[in-house]
C-alpha cells in the first residue's frame, strides 16, 4: 500500500476533511490532495507531523513492517489504543485484564 492510500483510509476512519487536516498540519490543500492521490510523496518533517496527528507510526504510515509483523487486529488496537487519554488507557487495560482472567477461568472450568 502507497502512502497516500494509508492517508485516506486514515481520514476516512477518523472522519476528518481533507480540508480539516490541511489547516491543522499547516499545508495547502492541493499538496495534501497530491500526497492523498501519490502524485507527491511528504518530506519526512511532514509525515512525522501526519503520524503524530493521527497518534500512528511513521512506520505505519509509509507501510513498513521491520521484524515482527502484527495483524490487522492488532495495528488498530494500537491505533485506538494511542489515541485515547492517558486515564483511557488505563480502563482499557484494566478492562482487557478483566477479559483474559474471565476466559482464563472458562478454559479451567472447561477442563476440570
Amino acid at each position: 500500500m502507497q502512502f497516500g492510500d494509508v492517508l485516506r483510509g486514515l481520514l476516512e476512519e477518523t472522519e476528518i476533511t481533507q480540508k480539516q487536516l490541511a489547516a491543522e498540519l499547516n499545508l495547502l490543500p492541493a499538496t495534501l490532495g497530491r500526497y492523498i492521490r501519490n502524485e507527491r510523496e511528504p518530506d519526512i518533517e511532514t509525515i512525522k507531523r501526519i503520524a503524530k496527528y493521527f497518534h500512528v507510526s511513521t512506520d505505519y504510515l509509509l507501510d513498513f513492517q521491520s521484524g515482527r509483523t502484527f495483524s490487522h487486529i492488532e495495528d488498530e488496537v494500537l491505533r485506538i489504543f494511542r489515541s485515547m487519554t492517558s486515564e483511557q488507557q488505563v480502563i482499557y487495560v484494566e478492562q482487557g485484564k478483566a477479559v483474559v482472567r474471565l476466559n482464563q477461568k472458562e478454559k479451567e472450568a472447561k477442563s476440570s
